[in-house]
């Protein structure tokens, strides 16, 4: 089954103090980012991932691409096992991570993409269009040969918006993209991630934007302190009064989402 399906997904984060730990003020612990997780999210859609702080939106990101793996339950993408065929399952996940050690600073953004390509094994004979056509699309075209240090922090996002895209993965992993965005280049790039879902596409984008859920996506799977809480068509919560007041009482804050109803929402 194409698309991407997760079955009781758990996953702990376990930590050990410090080496040098004097006065004793690290302890051992664990921390539970993820309780028992379904959810598929099927080819052709947008799955939206709202929830507060530290929820396991990010980490159900990573272990979707590999980067991690669970401790209990299993993923699949496209068919393929994430424990079993990592390999295979990157070759179809895009994922747009963006931090000051994503890019190299003195290089330019053309320069980047082709580097990043070739690592992608996107084929030579059109590695040089594939990067001119996603500049394109991200918005970048204009400053594909100016030195990435000199970016402001609404281009690195395009730019790591850019790297997810450049090897045309089925499955589209996105965390809070639109977070350094300007308005236009916001509205931009909402046009781009239905492009891409109607072209097939699995999209599963974090954020913590009512508007930006509302304007891309297809369901909504709200996460609260790393269970799934609640799971809904966007096509029920039509307006941002209707999805925050979801949002709310699937967060368990009876009081905010009672204010919102008293308001008409």
């Amino acid at each position: 089954m194409e698309g991407i399906i997760l079955e009781s997904v758990s996953k702990t984060f376990r930590h050990r103090p410090a080496l040098f730990n004097w006065l004793g003020r690290e302890q051992r612990g664990e921390t539970r980012a993820l309780t028992s997780v379904s959810l598929t999210v099927s080819a052709g859609t947008v799955l939206v991932l709202l929830g507060p702080n530290g929820s396991g939106k990010t980490t159900l990101l990573k272990l979707v691409s590999t980067m991690l793996l669970p401790d209990h339950g299993w993923i699949s993408v496209n068919g393929a096992d994430t424990r079993k065929q990592a390999g295979k399952v990157r070759q179809n996940v895009g994922f747009a991570v963006v931090t000051e050690r994503s890019f190299f600073p003195r290089l330019t953004a053309r320069e980047n993409l082709e580097f990043f390509a070739a690592l992608d094994d996107v084929a030579r004979k059109c590695r040089k269009q594939q990067v001119e056509t996603i500049l394109q699309q991200v918005g970048l075209s204009h400053a594909a040969d100016r030195l990435v240090m000199k970016f402001s922090s609404g281009m690195w996002q395009r730019l790591g918006i850019a790297r997810a895209l450049l090897k045309n993965p089925s499955v589209i992993l996105l965390d809070e993209p639109t977070r350094s965005l300007d308005p236009g280049s916001a509205t931009q790039f909402f046009d781009l991630v239905r492009t891409l879902a109607a072209q097939g596409a699995a999209v599963i984008l974090a954020t913590h934007s009512f508007q930006e859920a509302l304007a891309v996506g297809d369901f909504v799977a709200v996460l609260d302190h790393g269970r799934l809480s609640a799971f809904r068509s966007l096509s029920a919560l039509q307006q941002e009064e209707k999805l925050r007041s979801f949002y709310f009482e699937s967060t368990g804050d009876f009081e905010e989402s009672a204010q919102l109803v008293s308001r008409g929402a």
